[in-house]
């Protein structure tokens, strides 16, 4: 699980990538990343799946604000990503949500 942050100088955006490894997603046939900037929508941000197994999708994010998260596998397994920047109660049970901090 990884999250990179390219920030852009001309405009107060971030280039955000996520990606999940083949370790993580199993034999997944598709992985959605869901969350706040999508209105938590398993459709609208499916994941490119990559070679080695892995899966990966670069968003637009406004920089200076924080935006929970979790990655959809399958359309029924949700997971969050071990290496965000913290994380938050999901209000759904114990349940936590990933946050990336731009």
């Amino acid at each position: 699980m990884s999250i990179e942050k390219k920030y852009l100088k001309s405009k107060s955006i971030c280039k955000v990538t996520f990606r999940l490894p083949k370790e993580a997603v199993g034999e997944a046939e598709k992985v959605s990343l869901v969350g706040e900037f999508n209105n938590w929508d398993g459709n609208m941000e499916v994941m490119q799946s990559l070679k080695d197994g892995s899966f990966k999708t670069t968003i637009d994010l406004e920089a200076g604000k924080e935006y929970q998260f979790r990655y959809l596998i399958d359309g029924k397994i949700w997971t969050n990503d071990e290496l965000a920047d913290k994380f938050v109660p999901s209000g759904i049970g114990a349940d936590q949500n990933s946050v990336v901090v731009l």
